[in-house]
């Protein structure tokens, strides 16, 4: 018996970014979520060095875009009662949250964070 039906509204962790939608598949492993919002953005560079600016390639990491589905490991998927917020203010605020902690951080994953969401803005609006 699965913990969430399909339709539910609920919060899904992906990679390093944090998502509002609905489930729209139930598998065995996974749940299959429907992107509505952005609840935090996902961390720039290397998912296996994170924070680190020394790796092979710095990865920029796009948040997941709006109705973009994702499977999503039933443990990374918690129920959402509240409102959802609108997908472009919702990406706004994660992006405006995210840049104000790394310029709060002066470390050089810090920095080539921020160049990394400073394009990701331009490209997102």
């Amino acid at each position: 018996m699965s913990e969430f039906q399909i339709g539910d509204k609920v919060t899904g962790i992906y990679k390093t970014g944090k998502y509002y939608g609905e489930i729209t598949e139930i598998r065995p492993q996974h749940y299959t979520l429907r992107v509505l919002a952005v609840a935090k953005h996902p961390m720039q560079g290397d998912l296996h060095n994170p924070r680190e600016a020394d790796v092979m390639i710095f990865h920029e990491r796009r948040a997941l875009a709006f109705r973009e589905q994702a499977n999503i490991p039933k443990q990374m998927v918690k129920h959402f009662t509240e409102d959802l917020p609108e997908y472009q203010t919702s990406l706004r605020e994660a992006i405006d949250k995210l840049k104000k902690e790394l310029t709060e951080n002066s470390s050089p994953w810090a920095e080539l964070s921020l160049k990394s969401i400073t394009s990701l803005e331009k490209d997102y609006f």
